[in-house]
């Protein structure tokens, strides 16, 4: 099955960072955006990995990276790049916000907390 026509691009992202670290004081490395709903989750080496948990829940298997002058898209049944349509403006987080994220939650050792992910 093409998982590519589950691609919605006329929706807009949830916001600009990642909707459950947000809601809950956590923090992200990177952010994914799904294809299908816009809904905004921290990549898979944040401590919280939520763009894979809505992915694998939602079965909204196609996600785009959100950050800047990235464009892939990452394939969670698969486990692969894909091509896949333009989404809709804006295409990555605001550029004052630093990456990691939020600005005043990423914990100092912030890198002996990230997920080591095996390929």
């Amino acid at each position: 099955m093409d998982q590519t026509k589950a691609i919605d691009p006329e929706i807009p992202p949830s916001g600009s960072g990642c909707v459950e670290c947000l809601a809950s004081d956590g923090w992200w490395l990177h952010l994914r955006r799904c294809g299908a709903c816009g809904h905004i989750g921290c990549c898979d080496s944040s401590p919280s990995q939520h763009a894979r948990h809505h992915a694998t829940e939602h079965e909204h298997w196609l996600a785009q990276s959100f950050e800047p002058g990235e464009d892939w898209y990452w394939d969670y049944a698969t486990g692969q790049f894909v091509d896949g349509p333009a989404l809709a403006p804006p295409h990555n987080y605001p550029p004052d916000q630093p990456s990691p994220g939020p600005a005043g939650r990423v914990p100092s050792d912030w890198k002996h907390k990230l997920n080591r992910v095996q390929k």
